[in-house]
């Protein structure tokens, strides 16, 4: 499958917390580093996400913002 996205990480997901809308999902994307998605329950339910899964995940943003 192909996508217009050039940010893609390979990764393992460690932990899933959802609610009855949404879903956190941790990843392991290696060398110590993880990288957090919020996702809804839907996605989750449809890709049958479940930890220990390999995944890839797309990033696709016009911005990230962090403020101290």
């Amino acid at each position: 499958m192909k996508n217009s996205a050039r940010n893609t990480l390979k990764g393992t997901i460690t932990n899933i917390q959802s609610d009855s809308a949404t879903a956190n999902i941790n990843i392991d994307i290696g060398n110590g580093n993880t990288l957090s998605s919020v996702i809804t329950r839907n996605a989750v339910d449809d890709l049958k996400l479940t930890e220990g899964d390999s995944i890839e995940a797309i990033i696709k943003s016009t911005s990230v913002m962090i403020r101290k």
